[in-house]
C-alpha cells in the first residue's frame, strides 16, 4: 500500500515494525522454526507460522481471524493490556506464545481466550476457561497448560477444558486479601527488570515455581481520563522512588498433589526477585537483588524443602546490571553469568572470564550443554552488535561484526536477524550447515533513505550519527536538531536503517539532525555507563553540548545560532533540561513524556542511579526540572499521554505549574487516551507534524 508521506507510513506501519518475522523459536532438534508475522507491512494482526528447516517451506499454523471469527474484535483483559504496555507492544493478534520442550505443541491467548494447537499440522482449538486468560504456558511435556486468571494461577489439561482444570495458587485458596496475586510479575519487574512472567514449569512438568505478589505496601495512584469525566479513574499501585515496593516471594507447587513448598532467602536484605530458572527437576536457579542494587546474589534452591545456597555474588559500589539470559546453567553444570570485570561486561563461566577485554557482552541468547551463544559489541564500534558462540575451544563469530545482529539457536540451526544502515529492511536468515533460507518479511520499505554518518566526537569520543538534508548543497547553513534518548540502557546511535528514518525525515525538512549517545548509554564499558551515578543531568547534558560543538567544528554548515532538541521519555527529560540549563546553546525543545521530578518515577530504575531520596535527597534536588523552571528563556513544547502509567502525566502538569508560577510561557500538548507509547496511527502521524511545525516556528 502506498502512502503520501513518511509520517503517514511511519504511523500506519507502527514504526516500520509490522510484517517482519518476530518472536522466533527454534526447536531443540533444529528442524523447525516457529515465529510470528502479520500479512502486510500495515497489518497489525500477527499470525503464528512454522518454517521447515529442510525445505524452507513456511506454513501458517494459527490465524486469529479464524480462531476468533472474522467479525470479532480483540477484547483484552487488563493484565494483557498491562503486559503489552510494559513490552511497548502495539501490535495485535498473537503477540506471544509458548511451546513444549520439543516444539510439537503451542498455546496462546486471544481476547482473554485460551487456544492450543499442534505445530506439525494445522490444528488449533479453544480450551474453555472459567475466566479471562493471561500469560498461558504449556508444560515441557505438552500435557498441561498453566495460565493466570485474575489474581490466580490455574492449570488445565491440554487435551481437555477447564472443567477438568484446577486453581493451583490464588488468594481464595489461602484466604488472602485482594492485594495479593499469584503467577504475575509486579510492576517494577516487568517495567525495569525484563522479568515479564511470574511462574515457571519444572523440566519434568510436575512442579511449578510461582511468584506471590502482595501490593498492599504500594501507594495507590489514580490515572483519570479528563476527556471522559464520566469514567472512573483507574487506580494503580505505583512504587515511586523512596516508597514501598510490593512484597514478592517464591513458592513451588506440585501440580499433581497440590502441595506447596516456600523458597526461603533473606528477603529483607534482598527484596527484589530478578530471575528464576530451573536447573533440573530437583533444583532452581533464583536470583535476588538488594534494594540499593549494589549486590545481586544467585542461589540454588531445593524443590523439596525450599532451602537455598549462594552460588554467585556480584557487587558494585554503584550498581549491578541485570543482563538478559543469565544467570543460567550449562548442561555440564557450569554456571554462566555476565559481570563487569576489567572495565567491560564479560561472559563468566564458573567464575572465569571467557570473553576478552574490550568485548562488551549485551545479552545471552542460549546456554547449551557445552556452549553459550551471546551478543556483544567491540569497543571500537558501540553502534554495532554481533552474535558469537563460546565453547571451551574458543569464540566463534555467528554474524558479521557490523550491523545490529541477534540470534536464536536450536540443535545445529542458527537463525540470525540482521539490520544495517546499508539495507532498508532487516533480514532473518535460517542457517543449517549449507542450507540457508531467508524468512519472508512483509515489512514496508521506508519512504525515506537515511544517510547517517557515524562519528566519534569531542574529548570523550562520544558516539554520534549526523544526518544532513538529502538535497543539501554544501556551503549552505542549516539549523540543527538534536534527536537523542541519551539515558541509561538505551542507544540511538546504532547501525540500523529503520532506527534513523524519523531523524532523516526531519533532516529532509531542512535540518542537520545530530543523534548523540553520551555517557550513561551502553556499549562503551563500565566507567562510561557509571558516569551518571547520582547525577542523571549534568554529565548527560554536557556530552550533548560537547558533541554538538565538536561535530559543528568539523561541519561548518551546521548553524549553531539555530539549535533545537527533541526527545521522548528520558529523551524528553533531556530536551527540557537542555533549554532550561543551556539556553546559550539550545534555542527550543520538544519534550515528550518527560520525567520532570525523579521522586515521581519508580523505585527500581530511579534508585539505581540516584539512590534512595530518604537517605540522600541531594541527587534528586539537582536533577529535578521543577527547580529549574524559573530559568526558561526558550520556546518549550511539552507532550504527554494522559493515560501514561509509566511516566505519569503529573510530571508534565507539575512542570507546567512551576513554569506558570515563574511567569514562563510554554506550550503543553495533552494526548487523551495515550499511554507512554503512541500506537494510535493518527496520533503518531500528527505528532511528528506538530513537532515539525513547532520547530520551524521557534527557529525561523
Amino acid at each position: 500500500m502506498s502512502t503520501d508521506s513518511f509520517p503517514q507510513q511511519y504511523a500506519r506501519t507502527q514504526r516500520l515494525t509490522l510484517g517482519e518475522p518476530r518472536n522466533i523459536t527454534v526447536s531443540d532438534d533444529g528442524r523447525k522454526v516457529v515465529f510470528l508475522r502479520s500479512n502486510a507491512g500495515d497489518d497489525p494482526v500477527n499470525r503464528l507460522w512454522l518454517l521447515d528447516v529442510e525445505s524452507g517451506h513456511e506454513t501458517m499454523v494459527a490465524d486469529p481471524h479464524v480462531m476468533l471469527g472474522a467479525d470479532d474484535a480483540e477484547d483484552l483483559p487488563p493484565e494483557e493490556r498491562a503486559r503489552r504496555e510494559r513490552l511497548r507492544e502495539g501490535a495485535g493478534g498473537i503477540t506471544s506464545y509458548s511451546t513444549d520442550a520439543h516444539s510439537e505443541r503451542f498455546v496462546c491467548t486471544l481476547s482473554g481466550r485460551l487456544f492450543v494447537g499442534d505445530l506439525h499440522r494445522v490444528n488449533v482449538r479453544e480450551i474453555r476457561t472459567v475466566g479471562p486468560v493471561f500469560d498461558p504456558r504449556i508444560s515441557p511435556d505438552g500435557r498441561w497448560v498453566a495460565y493466570v486468571s485474575g489474581r490466580s494461577l490455574r492449570v488445565v489439561a491440554a487435551e481437555g477444558n477447564d472443567e477438568h482444570g484446577f486453581e493451583l495458587a490464588g488468594p481464595a485458596l489461602f484466604d488472602e486479601p485482594d492485594t495479593v496475586s499469584w503467577g504475575s510479575a509486579e510492576f517494577v519487574a516487568a517495567e525495569e527488570m525484563n522479568r515479564y512472567r511470574g511462574f515457571w514449569w519444572s523440566p519434568n512438568s510436575r512442579h511449578v515455581a510461582v511468584c506471590r505478589v502482595d501490593e498492599a505496601p504500594v501507594a495507590v495512584w489514580h490515572i483519570a481520563d479528563p476527556a471522559h469525566p464520566e469514567r472512573t479513574a483507574n487506580a494503580v499501585r505505583y512504587p515511586a522512588a523512596g516508597t514501598d515496593d510490593a512484597v514478592v516471594s517464591l513458592h513451588v507447587f506440585d501440580a499433581v498433589e497440590g502441595t506447596r513448598v516456600d523458597v526461603s532467602w533473606d528477603a529483607v536484605a534482598f527484596p527484589y526477585l530478578t530471575d528464576v530458572d530451573w536447573i533440573d527437576a530437583e533444583s532452581l536457579l533464583v536470583t535476588v537483588c538488594s534494594r540499593d542494587q549494589r549486590t545481586i546474589v544467585t542461589l540454588r534452591a531445593s524443590r523439596a524443602d525450599g532451602t537455598t545456597a549462594e552460588i554467585a555474588r556480584r557487587t558494585s559500589d554503584t550498581w549491578v546490571d541485570i543482563v538478559p539470559g543469565v544467570p543460567a546453567h550449562m548442561g555440564d553444570g557450569s554456571l554462566v553469568i555476565v559481570d563487569d570485570r576489567d572495565g567491560w561486561k564479560r561472559l563468566i563461566v564458573d567464575g572465569a572470564a571467557v570473553t576478552p577485554v574490550g568485548m562488551n557482552v549485551r545479552a545471552v541468547s542460549s546456554v547449551g550443554h557445552d556452549e553459550v551463544v551471546f551478543t556483544a559489541n567491540v569497543a571500537e564500534h558501540p553502534e554495532c552488535q554481533s552474535a558469537h558462540r563460546w565453547t571451551k575451544a574458543g569464540i566463534t563469530d555467528l554474524t558479521p561484526l557490523d550491523g545490529t545482529n541477534s540470534v536464536a539457536v536450536g540443535g545445529a540451526t542458527v537463525v540470525t536477524r540482521r539490520a544495517s544502515v546499508t539495507q532498508p529492511r532487516a533480514t532473518i536468515t535460517v542457517i543449517d550447515g549449507d542450507r540457508r533460507h531467508e524468512i519472508t518479511s512483509h515489512a514496508e520499505q521506508p519512504l525515506v533513505t537515511p544517510r547517517p554518518r557515524f562519528v566519534r566526537a569531542g574529548v570523550h569520543r562520544i558516539p554520534c550519527a549526523l544526518m544532513m538534508p538529502t538535497d543539501h548543497v554544501p556551503g549552505t547553513k542549516v539549523p540543527v536538531l538534536m534527536d537523542p534518548y541519551g539515558g541509561p540502557h538505551a542507544q540511538r546511535v546504532v547501525d540500523s536503517y529503520a532506527a534513523h528514518c524519523t531523524s532523516q525525515w526531519f533532516a529532509d525538512q531542512g535540518f542537520a539532525v545530530l543523534v548523540v549517545d553520551g555517557r550513561g548509554t551502553p556499549g562503551l564499558g563500565t566507567e562510561w555507563e557509571r558516569a551518571v551515578h547520582l547525577d542523571l543531568a549534568a554529565p548527560v547534558l554536557e556530552d550533548q553540548v560537547d558533541a554538538l560543538l565538536a561535530v559543528a567544528a568539523e561541519n561548518p554548515d551546521l548553524d549553531l545560532s539555530r539549535v533545537g532538541i527533541r526527545g521522548w521519555s528520558f529523551g524528553g527529560y533531556l530536551a527540557a533540561l537542555a533549554v532550561l540549563r543551556r539556553p546559550d546553546v539550545f534555542h527550543c525543545a520538544v519534550a515528550g513524556a518527560p520525567v520532570t521530578e525523579w521522586r515521581l518515577y519508580d523505585t527500581f530504575y530511579t534508585e539505581r542511579y540516584l539512590g534512595h531520596p530518604g537517605v540522600d535527597p541531594a541527587p534528586y534536588d539537582r536533577t529535578s526540572l521543577l527547580n529549574d523552571a524559573h530559568r526558561l528563556e526558550r520556546p518549550l513544547l511539552i507532550v504527554h499521554g494522559l493515560a501514561d502509567d509509566n511516566v505519569v502525566a503529573a510530571h508534565t502538569l507539575q512542570l507546567s505549574s512551576a513554569l506558570l508560577a515563574a511567569g514562563k510561557p510554554h506550550e503543553v500538548l495533552p494526548l487523551s487516551g495515550v499511554t507512554h507509547m503512541t500506537p494510535q496511527a493518527v496520533v503518531a502521524e500528527n505528532l511528528l507534524r506538530h513537532q515539525l511545525d513547532f520547530l520551524r516556528r521557534s527557529m525561523g
